[in-house]
Formats: structure tokens, C-alpha cells, sequence
């Protein structure tokens, strides 16, 4: 079987980056309608934190948004939770995905509710 496309791009980076518990990782996964944000460290291979566009908090406030909108309020939302946690610092991991559209404004929107990466 053959690997091509996004999967090939996301084998490629998730050689070079990974997570700590210190500077753990936020991988992005969008689909048709919707994105994901996901904290991971990958020494233990624990989840810290998550959001989405389905988590209770954030489909609350994106009734009518454009997709762009709910990926801003998502990343928004995902930097909350790691502050909240005491971490300031991440490794951004675009999943294979070209870093424009949602993805650029989820990682825009985390960057100004600040995190650093």
C-alpha cells in the first residue's frame, strides 16, 4: 500500500516534531464541517487538553460563524484550557494540512490568546 497526499506530509513532520510534557504538541484535524484541537505529550502518550467545534463551550458561541470563525473561536478555546493548565509553550503540529485557511486562523487565534510556539 502506497502513502500519498496529506498522510505522506504528516509522516514527514511528525518525524522532525514532538511533545513534551514541558512543550507538549497541538495537532489540528479538520474535516468537512468541522475542526479538532488536540494537546498531546507524546513521551507518556496522554491527551491534555482538547477542543472542537462540538465541545459544549465553543457550539454554543458558533451558531451561523463561517468555518474560519469557529476555527478561531476553537483555537481561542484550546489556549484557555493549556493556561489554565500552566502551559504557555507548544509545538504546532498542521497535521499534513497546508498552513492556510482554518488551520492559519486556529493557530492565529491561539497565538493571541497566548500561547507561544
Amino acid at each position: 500500500m502506497q502513502i500519498v497526499g496529506r498522510e505522506r506530509r504528516k509522516l514527514r513532520i511528525r518525524r522532525k516534531i514532538s511533545g513534551t510534557a514541558v512543550k507538549p504538541r497541538l495537532t489540528v484535524f479538520r474535516s468537512a464541517k468541522h475542526i479538532y484541537a488536540q494537546v498531546v505529550d507524546d513521551v507518556t502518550g496522554n491527551t491534555v487538553a482538547h477542543a472542537s467545534t462540538l465541545t459544549k463551550e465553543v457550539r454554543t458561541t458558533i451558531d451561523d460563524a463561517t468555518k474560519s470563525d469557529a476555527a478561531k473561536k476553537v483555537g481561542t478555546a484550546i489556549a484557555k484550557l493549556l493556561l489554565a493548565k500552566g502551559i504557555s509553550s507548544i509545538v504546532f503540529d498542521r497535521n499534513g494540512y497546508l498552513y492556510h485557511g482554518r488551520v492559519r486562523a486556529l493557530a492565529d487565534a491561539a497565538r493571541e490568546a497566548g500561547l507561544k510556539f
